[in-house]
C-alpha cells in the first residue's frame, strides 16, 4: 500500500490518498493518478517524519505529506505549514525552528512570536 499526495497549482497538499504500490502492474501511479484527477501527484510515505524513516529505512521525501503541507521541487520534499513568520526551515529535518531554540528543560513552553520568544507556560 503507497500513499499519493495531490497538489493544487502552488504546490499545496489537497488531500491525501492511499493507493497501488508503485511495482504494481508496472504502471507509473504518480502519472496515473495525476491524469485521473487532473492534478499533479507525488508519493508521499508514511513513515517518514522530519528527514527519517521510522523504522529505520531509507526515507522519503522528507515528510509524510499532509494538507496545507507544500512540496519543494528543489528539495523534493513535504514541508508542513510554517507555524510563524520567523520560524526557520531546515533543510535537513524539512521542518520548521523558532530562531532561539526552546530551553532545554522540562517545563511547558509556547512560542510568543511579537517577542520572538519562548514563554513558559507551565511546569
Amino acid at each position: 500500500m503507497a500513499h499519493y499526495a495531490f497538489l493544487d497549482e502552488m504546490n499545496t497538499v489537497v488531500e491525501v490518498i492511499t493507493g497501488r504500490d508503485e511495482n504494481e502492474d508496472v504502471i507509473d501511479w504518480e502519472k496515473y493518478y495525476g491524469d485521473f484527477r487532473g492534478l499533479k501527484c507525488k508519493r508521499t510515505s508514511y513513515n517518514t517524519r522530519n528527514g527519517v524513516h521510522q523504522f529505520g529505512g531509507t526515507p522519503y521525501r522528507g515528510n509524510y505529506a499532509g494538507p496545507g503541507y507544500k512540496y519543494d521541487e528543489e528539495l523534493n520534499a513535504f514541508i508542513p505549514p510554517q507555524p510563524y513568520g520567523s520560524w526557520i526551515l531546515n533543510t535537513t529535518k524539512y521542518d520548521w525552528e523558532a530562531p532561539v531554540p526552546k530551553p532545554n528543560e522540562t517545563n511547558l513552553w509556547g512560542w510568543f512570536e511579537p517577542n520572538q520568544e519562548w514563554i513558559m507556560i507551565a511546569e
